[in-house]
């Protein structure tokens, strides 16, 4: 994993952190996704999370599950935002662990536009260009039937969806087509 276009040696931080750090972010993220917050400190099975917390996860996730199970890639056929659950979750947290990682490391060492690109568009747009793919459409349905990943398109959707950073990046209007209102979007932490 560690070759374009997830990390790139002769690439500027923007890119890298935008592609490999999203993706340890997502796996940083997993620790505290539906199923890895039920593990403590030592991997054991057990509950410790006050109550509160976890009432408020539950809702905060039961929000990013419609908001997949809305998604349908093909007519007829929409992803099981339950089923999908922890990956969208980990989505989330990674790209937005990664973009504060990234802020971090350009006020230490600010860099400029490149090809007209802010640090912040490349950053998105490492990300976006991770996750390209093209499916047959019996292999998209058998991914919606079986897989506890989304389908890449939405790996990118769903998580911007729910990032203002990327908005601003993008100079995105309000009612744009990528993006959910701010007070629908989700965030988990």
């Amino acid at each position: 994993i560690l070759q374009p276009p997830f990390f790139n040696a002769q690439a500027d931080d923007a890119v890298n952190y935008g592609g490999i750090g999203a993706v340890i972010g997502h796996e940083i993220t997993h620790h505290f996704d539906d199923r890895g917050r039920q593990y403590d400190e030592v991997g054991n099975l057990a509950e410790w999370w006050n109550a509160d917390d976890v009432a408020r996860y539950k809702e905060r996730a039961a929000r990013v599950a419609q908001q997949y199970s809305d998604y349908a890639p093909l007519p007829g056929y929409t992803i099981n935002g339950q089923q999908t659950l922890g990956e969208n979750i980990s989505d989330l947290g990674g790209v937005k662990l990664a973009y504060d990682a990234l802020q971090r490391a350009l006020t230490r060492q600010p860099t400029g536009k490149v090809d007209g690109y802010t640090p912040e568009q490349r950053f998105f747009l490492s990300f976006a260009t991770i996750w390209r793919a093209k499916y047959r459409t019996e292999a998209l349905i058998n991914q919606l039937r079986t897989d506890s990943h989304s389908p890449s398109r939405y790996r990118v959707l769903g998580p911007l969806a729910n990032v203002p950073a990327f908005a601003q990046a993008f100079n995105c209007q309000p009612g744009a087509p990528m993006m959910r209102a701010p007070a629908e979007q989700i965030s988990i932490w």
